[in-house]
């Protein structure tokens, strides 16, 4: 067997474990002390205490100035996406190296993705690629001017429509005006010969480690394309001192059951516009305008609050955050120690700049042969671990879109694998 010694070591990490999961939830709190007050007080759905604390204890932690709690990180990213402008028939730039919700969400808004390539170092979206497909592929127009090519919506385009887009495509001026009215530049990126806009542009911090989101914002300025920050995996990673989720027009976060912190499921808008922040609030519980006993809706909205039962999951789960990221930094040094003597096999440790929270640790093997390899002499031996995903770019419904050179992505997808990263008890 030869990753024997690799196996050995990963089990003395956890030594009471006969099988070895990749990242279980770790529960060391108040968590059933709040989960029994959640169900005495009989507040369970989607009003209540620990929801609205769970936001404020989760805006305090990133410095957000608005956290929006959803039921699951895919409605967090579906409406900030809405939020972006997002609107059907548009194009939205993001990586093919990320979890299926990235692009999901950006179907939902009836958009296709655009990929770009990865760096290898930070595994995010590269801003060498962004720019150099923008340069190549897009040209700033103005609002007013902007002439829809007349091209019909295929079937990803028609899966549906953002509350705010109250226009057909083909409608000039009601595009226009709706655009204007979620974004107020009066200059729009549009795809030189397809002639769609590029709404948003969606980089990942692909397993808590930070992508070079400065220059990706700054890029993105430069194009007048709002950032939506892919900070599902992140909380608790920080980028030249300031946490992921804030560089953008909008972030999101996660709390699914595998995330470093979970409220079973869950996830968090986070902005720090003051229009979008109360906007994201209204429109995630169903567009209900404040009244003592009417039920009264202005718009279009979403049935997206997440339960005050999973908040309280997530109140407990935040108090011991710090607990957490210090308990899984001292695993990802053990695992940098142990890797550093085997040449074969690279250990990913954080990037220049960031301190990442070490969510999923990540090793590159030599080739995708001895990826293979370790998959199967790990999971055969009780050892959970994980290629990336496929790349969304080679999946069935986007494997016609529209991408970039992806020759980085491509070659870390053929190496990557994930390998168990839960906290330690000892």
């Amino acid at each position: 067997m030869k990753y024997k010694d690799t196996i050995s070591f990963i089990r003395s990490l956890y030594p009471d474990k006969d099988f070895i999961p990749l990242h279980e939830p770790y529960f060391a709190g108040n968590e059933k002390k709040y989960l029994a007050d959640c169900i005495d007080t009989t507040f369970v759905s989607s009003v209540g205490k620990y929801v609205d604390r769970f936001e404020e204890m989760v805006k305090e932690y990133t410095g957000a100035k608005y956290a929006i709690a959803t039921v699951n990180g895919t409605a967090a990213l579906h409406i900030a996406l809405l939020l972006a402008g997002v609107q059907p028939g548009d194009l939205v730039i993001t990586q093919p190296l990320t979890f299926i919700a990235t692009c999901n969400a950006i179907s939902y808004c009836g958009a296709k993705p655009v990929f770009v390539d990865v760096d290898p170092d930070t595994m995010g979206m590269s801003p060498e690629s962004l720019e150099c497909w923008l340069t190549e592929n897009v040209e700033v127009v103005s609002l007013n001017s902007f002439e829809l090519a007349d091209v019909q919506p295929d079937a990803a385009f028609s899966t549906g429509r953002s509350p705010l887009n109250r226009a057909q495509p083909t409608q000039q001026d009601e595009v226009r005006s709706t655009r204007r009215s979620i974004q107020p530049s009066s200059l729009i990126a549009v795809h030189k010969t397809l002639r769609r806009p590029i709404s948003a542009c969606v980089p990942m911090h692909t397993f808590g480690h930070p992508c070079h989101i400065d220059k990706i914002v700054e890029i993105c300025a430069r194009y007048h394309i709002p950032v939506v920050e892919d900070s599902a995996e992140s909380l608790g990673s920080y980028y030249k001192d300031r946490h992921t989720g804030t560089f953008g027009k909008l972030g999101i976060l996660s709390f699914n059951g595998n995330k470093t912190i979970t409220t079973g499921g869950g996830g968090m808008v986070l902005t720090d516009d003051e229009h979008l922040g109360p906007l994201a609030k209204h429109i995630t519980t169903t567009a209900k305008k404040p009244h003592p006993w009417k039920f009264e809706h202005d718009m279009v909205g979403y049935n997206y609050r997440l339960p005050n039962v999973n908040a309280a999951l997530g109140c407990a789960q935040m108090e011991i955050l710090e607990t957490i990221l210090a308990n899984k930094r001292e695993t990802a040094m053990r695992y940098q120690e142990f890797f550093a003597g085997i040449p074969d096999i690279q250990y990913r440790t954080e990037p220049a700049q960031s301190i990442s929270n070490f969510w999923l640790n990540v090793i590159l093997l030599k080739d995708h042969i001895q990826q293979e390899l370790f998959l199967k002499e790990t999971n055969a031996n009780k050892v959970m671990t994980r290629p990336a995903w496929r790349l969304m770019s080679e999946l069935e419904m986007f494997k016609n879109s529209i991408c970039g050179d992806l020759s980085i992505s491509k070659e870390i997808a053929d190496r990557l694998v994930n390998i168990p990263s839960s906290c330690r008890v000892e």
